[in-house]
């Protein structure tokens, strides 16, 4: 690896049990280099080494242990600028019950529980996590996914040796089920006619092109699309620019099943055509 050759540096954080160590596992299994709970501080050192030994993607997991060492991130961070690296924020968060859940399973406290119970723990992790997860390039919600999804998403998210693209993640949701707050935009299309009226459409999915047709075909459905697709390709660039290379898109109807769907597939094909990598994801498909 020669010296100008940059480094590709994932820091891995979010909430205690949300999923850091799963997702660090994905990218070990991928040929990344993982390194769990190093200090902040030591993050410019780590890279003068990885460069020295050849390894060109490094993930790191940051857990919450101290103020302290959150406080020095920024300085970390600055101090990566005159190292030709390429810095990614990978945040991991779950509602409160899915932790409360999965911590009492391990029968672990949290790290800044101290005393108290497991959610006074959370919250101090939810307000201490705050700027991190504003800055992250990629914020991912593991209340409703198991461990094999959450692989999956991880694995597509950061498979590219070196990424020259932002990469879009198209994700179908129902209102009814809550909007997803790993979101970077939200757009609704609840202003289309719902198939669910439609006696012979009401059993099937977006997926299936009887649906499909009956919502593209709909008067506004194109002057949306057509919209969306503009309005990605505007912030892509400005995106890029500013150093985010993952952004997710969550297109909205009542249930997740019929509109949402279609416009979320639809949208994925005319992004490939013009030359925007992008993932789909139906949170809600299959919880009607």
């Amino acid at each position: 690896m020669t010296e100008s050759a940059p480094v590709r540096l994932l820091v891995i954080t979010g909430l205690s049990g949300a999923g850091r160590r799963t997702a660090g596992h994905a990218l070990e299994d991928r040929g990344w280099f993982l390194i769990d709970n190093l200090p902040p501080s030591l993050l410019p050192s780590l890279i003068d080494v990885c460069r020295e030994r050849g390894f060109s993607r490094v993930a790191v997991v940051l857990d919450v242990r101290s103020r302290s060492e959150f406080d020095q991130l920024p300085a970390a961070f600055a101090a990566l600028a005159d190292k030709h690296v390429v810095r990614e924020v990978l945040f991991l968060e779950a509602g409160d019950e899915a932790i409360v859940r999965r911590q009492e399973s391990v029968r672990r406290p949290l790290p800044l529980q101290g005393s108290g119970r497991l959610l006074d723990g959370i919250h101090r992790e939810r307000k201490l996590l705050g700027d991190l997860r504003s800055m992250a390039d990629l914020v991912i919600d593991t209340t409703s996914i198991n461990v094999h999804q959450l692989n999956d998403r991880v694995s597509k998210a950061f498979a590219a040796e070196q990424p020259s693209s932002v990469r879009f993640t198209l994700m179908s949701f129902g209102f009814k089920n809550g909007v997803p707050i790993d979101a970077d935009m939200v757009l609704d299309v609840r202003f289309l006619p719902n198939p669910h009226w439609v006696p012979a459409l009401r059993p099937q999915t977006g997926l299936a092109k009887p649906v499909s047709a009956y919502v593209l075909g709909q008067p506004d459905a194109e002057p949306f699309v057509a919209t969306t697709v503009s309005l990605i390709q505007l912030i892509s660039s400005g995106y890029l620019r500013e150093g985010k290379r993952h952004a997710t898109v969550a297109i909205g109807c009542t249930g997740g099943k019929h509109r949402s769907t279609a416009i979320v597939e639809e949208l994925s094909k005319r992004l490939a055509t013009a030359g925007l990598e992008t993932g789909v994801i139906h949170r809600d498909l299959g919880l009607e």
